[in-house]
């Protein structure tokens, strides 16, 4: 090899190794990236054969072929479990990465605390997943960020002071999570920033004064946390705010007259505080205003004309406060208003016929002193859709058409309505009219007056009718008895064949009874000239048979009872005597052999019995040492009385009952799934409850409670309504059982008893006193429903269902885990209503709890309204604020 060949390959090596220097970094990165986005599980098998990872669905890369973006906008793949997690994915090898953006990905786990290594990272969205622990300390070292957006997920500890230091930073939301701890100074140092969201967290403390600094700030949120003190008046620097929402925390004094500099604020949100103190005028100011919510508060005086001046409002709510006077007549320049929601005042005078000329759909101005007639120029407003007018003073007539748009609510109860019922009602869904002074018959009612529009059409229209407690008589239009919910009861209806097409349900209080009405219709004058050959012929034979069987008795005494107890009739048990029935059970039972026993109670065993009829019965047998106890003998007697009374189809069907000197049983319908509890921890059966069947469940104990509190006379009380109590036949439809332990409530006593109930569904006023009310029944109610739900007993979530902890469970979070999530939107709208009643029945206070004929209404129009957020977005928190 000459000197010059050797210089060459010298000159070769040495440009290669310079090259190697400067390539070989680059290779290794991303070949590491490569190797970390494989390795996460996140991409099928499919991408692993493209060798380029820059062409994977989400990567975006730059021209030296590193990973600058993780960017999902929605993930299509069907991830198993063990894949969903951050810490799958190795961030230490992204060095470049300026956006992760993986919102709605349901990541579980934790946020790694080497996403502090992503110095470039500009973006950052972790939003709606599953992510829990703390933001890690190393998120300090992401003073790069512009966006940062870790909401609605499980995240916990405090707000890191750090975050003050993210110069850039634009839009900051932690919102839905489990923040706890006070909102740090140091956020206020964000000069840039533009949007501000920390609601639905369980932060405490007074609102910073600092936040005043952020002059860019256009939206600030701070909804639904623990926040205490007075409005900060420098709020009122932010000139750019759009956005104030300070719901739900616990906020005193009065709004600080600065905030009504804020010229450009759209919606203020200051609802469910403590504020207390007049609307001011100046409120006028905010012209710009499109949502006002000063609900639940402690405003008192009269409503400021000047809200006449805010010509962009589209809703106003300033219900449950103490607000006076009367609704201003400047209402009338509201002409962008669609909601108006005054319900729960003391606002009296007449309702401005003026208010119909807006273009409102809908109108809450219920439980007010407002009198005077309804306005007629409520029939000509073509949006209204949902008026509520309940619990005034109005009087006159009810208009006709009541309203013009389709499918609409209406509720006019509890006033001092006159007249007869307006044949043409209009388009209307849900019509409430009871508790008023109507009078007439009832007429077939129409949808409309065009031609177009036949009288059937009112059954695919209208879906529920109250016309109770008014002084409507005559017959009733056939056509009504279709409706999916109707109450007639204590009206002056009269007699006829119609009746027999109507629920039975639907007829109760002072109107006919079923049985005397039908042979009342069929009696005629044949049939008198028929009693009047047919009784003497009957009574003759009577006698004959009467003698015959007693000399039979008496010959033949014992071969008789035999036959008998081989044939015994089921109604036979209805003989106080008991006799037959009871050899009957004794051989079906093989006298109560504990193989037949199906279930345990607190003073009775049941048992499943085969009759000689081949009909399976359900016996309840008292305890022997309690059937000769004359407290149990008591509830025995109790409990005959007042199912022989009670026939609803969500109540268990008492066949009869036996009392005989050796043992006292009660025949019931049998059930062949046995009781709910049983169901929800049995693995094998539980997933035949889908959601639409626990739903149906709730559904059927809310209205066999409504029976018994409002259709009884007089009303009934359950006193220890629980999942052992709800019985399941085959098709899983439900039944309210075991009323052993119920009484009669005398309107005019103290309804003072001793302690009763099953532990874990008592209601908690009766730790302290002795009291049974239907609240207690509604309590219970409201515990079995969210068992039905969750498929275990909530009593982790009622421990501390006043306190914070748990308001921000999501409510995808709360449901029982061993079937899927609901995928149709009917049963998450069910389910969410659900969880809000159930909610509303578990108040500490009695007379904060709805009623059940409330209960009932609401889960009869479930599915009516649209979620306001996705299911998987809904926390517990906000189904409390929620409004029944």
């Amino acid at each position: 090899m000459t000197k010059y060949t050797f210089d060459l390959l010298k000159v070769a090596v040495l440009t290669l190794c310079a090259t190697s220097y400067v390539l070989f970094p680059a290779m290794a990165s991303t070949n590491e990236e490569r190797y970390s986005l494989v390795k996460s599980g996140w991409w099928g098998s499919d991408y692993q054969k493209i060798s380029n990872h820059c062409n994977w669905t989400a990567i975006t890369c730059n021209e030296a072929g590193s990973v600058t973006d993780i960017a999902a906008h929605y993930w299509p793949f069907n991830l198993p479990p063990s894949s969903l997690k951050l810490q799958n994915l190795n961030l230490t090898a992204f060095s470049n990465l300026v956006t992760l953006y993986l919102p709605r990905m349901q990541l579980t786990g934790i946020i790694p605390p080497e996403i502090g290594t992503l110095s470039k990272l500009v973006t950052l969205d972790l939003s709606y997943n599953n992510l829990h622990g703390e933001l890690p300390k190393s998120f300090a070292s992401l003073t790069q960020l512009i966006v940062l957006d870790v909401s609605f997920n499980s995240l916990c500890g405090t707000i890191p002071s750090e975050l003050g230091e993210f110069e850039n930073l634009t839009f900051l939301s932690l919102a839905s999570n489990r923040i706890e701890g006070p909102i740090p100074q140091q956020l206020g140092n964000l000069r840039d920033l533009q949007e501000l969201h920390l609601s639905n967290n369980l932060i405490n403390g007074t609102i910073p004064s600092s936040l005043g600094r952020l002059g860019n700030l256009t939206s600030l949120s701070l909804a639904s946390n623990q926040i205490e003190g007075h409005i900060p008046q420098n709020l009122g620097n932010l000139k750019s705010l759009r956005k104030l929402s300070l719901s739900n925390n616990k906020l005193s004094g009065s709004i600080p007259l600065t905030l009504y500099q804020l010229g450009n604020l759209s919606y203020f949100y200051l609802d469910s505080n403590q504020i207390e103190g007049q609307i001011p005028p100046e409120i006028g100011s905010l012209e710009a205003l499109e949502v006002l919510n000063l609900s639940c508060n402690s405003f008192f005086g009269p409503i400021p004309s000047q809200v006449g001046a805010l010509i962009f409002l589209h809703e106003l709510y300033i219900e449950f406060n103490q607000i006076n006077s009367s609704i201003p007549s400047e209402f009338q320049n509201l002409v962008s208003l669609t909601t108006l929601y005054l319900s729960h005042n003391k606002i009296s005078g007449v309702i401005p016929s003026e208010l119909f000329k807006l273009p409102l759909s809908s109108l809450h101005l219920s439980t007010n002193q407002l009198v005077g007639h309804i306005p007629f120029e409520m029939r000509n407003s073509i949006r209204l859709c949902d008026v509520d007018l309940s619990n005034n003073k109005l009087e006159g007539f009810i208009p006709s058409p009541i309203v013009n748009c389709f499918l609409a609510r209406v509720n006019l109860s509890n006033n001092k309505l006159s007249g007869s019922i307006p044949v043409q009602i209009g388009f209307v869904n849900i019509l409430d009219i009871s508790h008023n002074f109507l009078s007439g018959k009832v007429p077939s009612l129409l949808v409309s007056d065009n031609a177009s529009w036949s009288q059937t059409d009112i059954g695919r229209i209208l879906a529920s009718l109250d016309l109770s407690y008014n002084h409507l008589s005559g017959s009733l239009p056939i056509e009504l008895a279709n409706l999916l919910h109707i109450n007639l009861s204590f009206n002056f209806f009269k007699c006829s064949e119609g009746f027999k097409v109507f629920h039975k349900e639907s007829l109760i209080g002072n109107t006919p009874n079923f049985p005397s009405c039908s042979s009342q219709v069929q009696k005629t004058n044949k049939a008198k000239h028929l009693i009047v050959i047919i009784l003497p012929v009957t009574c003759i034979l009577l006698i004959i048979c009467l003698f015959i069987l007693y000399f039979t008795l008496s010959t033949n005494k014992t071969k008789i009872e035999q036959r008998q107890a081989k044939n015994g009739d089921l109604l036979c048990i209805w003989n106080y005597d008991g006799r037959i029935a009871f050899q009957d059970i004794i051989e079906a039972t093989n006298n109560f052999d504990f193989q037949y026993c199906i279930g345990t109670g607190a003073y009775g065993s049941v048992y499943r019995a085969q009759l000689p009829s081949g009909k399976v019965v359900a016996l309840k047998k008292l305890h022997q040492s309690e059937s000769q106890n004359i407290s149990f003998n008591e509830s025995f007697r109790n409990e005959v009385k007042m199912l022989t009374e009670i026939r609803h189809r969500n109540i268990l069907k008492l066949h009869g009952f036996c009392l005989h000197n050796q043992c006292k049983f009660l025949v019931y319908e049998y059930m062949e799934r046995g009781s709910l509890f049983h169901v929800l921890n049995n693995i094998k059966e539980v997933g035949e409850l889908n959601w639409r069947k626990r739903v149906n469940i709730i559904k059927a104990m809310a209205n066999a409670l409504s029976y018994m509190h409002h259709d009884c006379i007089p009303p009934i009380v359950h006193r220890d309504v629980t999942s052992s109590n709800v019985l399941l036949n085959s098709q899983l439809d439900a039944v309210v059982s075991d009323f052993g332990l119920a009484r009669f409530i005398d309107p005019d006593s103290s309804n003072q008893t001793f302690g009763v109930g099953t532990y874990g569904y008592v209601a908690p006023e009766l730790a302290y006193s002795w009291t049974v009310t239907e609240k207690c029944d509604v309590y219970s109610f409201g515990v079995v429903a969210l068992e039905t739900l969750m498929g275990r007993h909530p009593r982790e979530l009622i421990s501390s269902l006043f306190d914070t902890s748990p308001q921000n469970m999501l409510l995808k979070d709360l449901l029982d885990s061993r079937i899927r999530l609901p995928h149709s939107q009917k049963d998450a709208q069910d389910i969410a209503l659900v969880v809000t009643i159930a909610l509303a029945c578990l108040h500490s206070k009695p007379n904060s709890r709805p009623s059940m004929l409330q209960v009932s209404q609401q889960l009869s129009s479930s599915g009516q309204s649209p979620l306001p957020l996705s299911f998987f977005e809904i926390s517990i928190h906000q189904l409390m604020a929620q409004e029944l």
